[in-house]
């Protein structure tokens, strides 16, 4: 994709991988748009970047998602990329979930991982395709492709939305619409809480890492230890995700 002239929204962009994103898309020259459900923190990512637009959405719900396609398209009409960015990680182990009386709390992290990004691709997709350059930009994970298994919700999103994401480039390969895949692995962000990823790749080096890749045009990016499960072969998978999972059960037990 061409990197520098677009219209950019990304959601779940106030802080972590998608502020990253941001400011580099701005230092760039583009006009950026990032979402958030909290105010404070949308404030505080526009000091940190000046020239960002900031616009509260909590994109859980079918209405909010088209009322943010809406706002979008009407206020800035030339938006041409979409970063579907906004990702909640829950941890836990299905003998002590609570899914009789608390599935709202794992239903969330499959609206905002799976349903979100996949609604507002169906939305802004035709709209794209009327502009001459346009990109899709699904963040996914490793754990697409390798699960985690202590975050079961989570690496089950990821992985349907790199299926879908796959799905979606051929059925747009022949408009003007780019499909990008970003996988990452663990990066040092609060995902999931406070102090679970400070020994993921440093934030800066991943984010710049991923520009690179989107510099090369390449369609699926990975990094660090990302880069060789985005085609690890089906042994090796259930090898890696054993071995993952008996070094982090005794978290969740």
């Amino acid at each position: 994709m061409k990197l520098t002239g677009n219209t950019i929204l990304i959601t779940g962009g106030g802080s972590g991988i998608g502020l990253a994103f941001a400011e580099r898309f701005v230092k760039a020259g583009n006009t950026v748009i990032v979402t958030g459900r909290r105010e404070h923190v949308l404030r505080q990512a526009k000091e940190q970047v000046p020239g960002l637009v900031t616009h509260a959405a909590n994109l859980d719900g079918e209405s909010e998602r088209a009322a943010l396609f809406e706002w979008a398209t009407t206020h800035y009409p030339d938006v041409n990329v979409l970063v579907n960015n906004a990702g909640i990680q829950q941890r836990f182990h299905v003998l002590k979930a609570d899914a009789k009386d608390n599935w709202p709390h794992y239903a969330g992290e499959i609206a905002t991982n799976l349903e979100a990004p996949i609604h507002l691709a169906m939305l802004f997709a035709p709209h794209f395709a009327a502009k001459d350059s346009a990109a899709i930009i699904n963040v996914t994970s490793g754990l697409a492709f390798t699960p985690l298994a202590i975050a079961p919700v989570y690496s089950a999103t990821k992985a349907a939305l790199h299926s879908f994401t796959v799905s979606l480039r051929h059925q747009l390969a022949e408009t003007s619409v780019e499909v990008i895949e970003v996988a990452p692995p663990a990066v040092n962000t609060d995902l999931g809480g406070t102090g679970l990823h400070v020994h993921g790749e440093p934030l800066d080096a991943f984010a710049d890492g991923i520009f690179k890749g989107l510099e090369k045009g390449q369609p699926e990016i990975g990094y660090g230890s990302s880069v060789g499960r985005l085609r690890m072969p089906r042994d090796e998978v259930d090898q890696h995700t054993a071995n993952m999972y008996q070094a982090l059960k005794s978290s969740i037990e």
